[in-house]
């Protein structure tokens, strides 16, 4: 395969590199392949992209190489890749963010090996204002996703009760991540609290298995229910973006039937997604996770 060529995205020529480059040794899955995919889910992904700060988490090695998460967008970027500066209280300096709009764009994020993307809860022009609320759970070994999903049975009632619709959607990695729609007039100081005491109310109905502390020690065979994550400066991995794992899994959205079976058969594998997977679903069930874009929920006082 050549080196180098161009393909067009929209109107825009995007030069591509070294597309017979394995990235996945266990699979076989190469460069190529992401290439393919990226482009291929453009037209459902971008919305979850577009407005908002990306953080791309970069294998030019592939995912047995070094791994580098960028934040400041290269300055070898095309003239149509969308910027936006943010101050960080990290770096104490305005970072240039890539804000991946489009198609075109996403294939040229993709052609840096940056397999992840991780993105922001909040729009760049109200980076205050998240636009929902985010859980993440994360299994302490021997715990896994089984547990996981156990987990968001138990958080799903308890916003069932509130009045609020949860999406689940499963991490691509261990574990599975749930959001709270809002796009409403909220910031993180509404948010943040909120999304501890719910993870606080989980621990105390079920200490034996949920964790609300950050506390590394005390996640061993637990699943943390990291609400930590409802923060201005922190990311999560995109709705239907790749992971950096063996296998080209995908960060997909499930839903509730499927982790009812899930948890009746003990069978975290029916949950695991590759590339194929994903269209074939969006065939089936279409967008599952387009509330996040369109619902608005208003906090419980």
């Amino acid at each position: 395969m050549a080196t180098s060529v161009v393909r067009q995205v929209e109107g825009r020529d995007v030069r591509v590199t070294h597309q017979d480059k394995i990235l996945y040794p266990a699979t076989g899955f190469a460069k190529g392949d992401v290439l393919d995919y990226y482009e291929r889910i453009a037209s459902v992904m971008v919305p979850y992209l577009a407005g908002r700060t990306v953080t791309l988490k970069r294998y030019p090695d592939g995912v047995a190489g070094e791994v580098f998460y960028q934040k400041n967008c290269p300055k070898t970027r095309p003239a149509w890749v969308h910027t936006a500066a943010v101050w960080s209280d990290t770096n104490r300096r305005k970072m240039s963010y890539c804000v991946i709009d489009d198609a075109a764009s996403l294939l040229w994020a993709a052609n840096l090996a940056a397999l992840e993307l991780h993105v922001s809860l909040a729009r760049a022009a109200e980076i205050e204002r998240p636009t929902s609320i985010i859980f993440d759970l994360d299994p302490g070994p021997p715990a896994g996703l089984i547990e996981c999903l156990w987990v968001a049975s138990w958080l799903r009632k308890h916003c069932e009760r509130l009045g609020l619709q949860l999406l689940p959607k499963v991490s691509g990695s261990k574990g599975l991540h749930l959001h709270i729609p809002l796009n409403t007039e909220v910031t993180y100081d509404d948010t943040k609290p909120f999304a501890l005491e719910l993870a606080e109310r989980l621990e105390a109905d079920h200490p034996e298995l949920v964790v609300a502390n950050m506390r590394r020690e005390l996640r061993q065979g637990r699943v943390l229910v990291d609400w930590s994550q409802n923060e201005e400066h922190k990311t999560t991995v995109c709705v239907y973006s790749l992971r950096g794992r063996e296998h080209p899994t995908i960060s997909t959205p499930v839903t509730w039937e499927e982790i009812d079976a899930a948890l009746t058969r003990g069978d975290a594998q029916s949950l695991s997604f590759e590339a194929a997977d994903v269209f074939a679903r969006l065939d089936r069930y279409g967008d599952l996770y387009r509330p996040l874009l369109e619902l608005h929920q208003s906090l419980p006082h």
